[in-house]
């Protein structure tokens, strides 16, 4: 379900700015206000949705940088040496 949400915010989100485009140089009011409007809901409504959407059944602590994943990383960048 989320899935078709971002599909859908996103096409919202291009389709405006696609369409400032297109308008041209009649009504440049209309034309800032589609652009303007189009980079809004990607940057403040679809990119927060879809970091959420990514992030929503991750362990940060898997992804912090200690002294135990540390130990990981060497042994692994060991074994992969050999």
């Amino acid at each position: 379900m989320m899935k078709y949400i971002l599909t859908l915010l996103f096409l919202i989100a291009f389709s405006l700015v696609v369409y400032g485009y297109y308008i041209g140089d009649d009504n440049m009011a209309l034309k800032d206000r589609c652009i303007g409007l189009g980079i809004v809901v990607f940057f403040f409504v679809w990119m927060p949705v879809f970091i959420y959407h990514r992030w929503k059944n991750k362990k940060v602590k898997d992804y912090m940088l200690n002294k135990e994943n540390i130990e990981k990383m060497r042994d692994y960048s060991k074994k992969k040496k050999l």
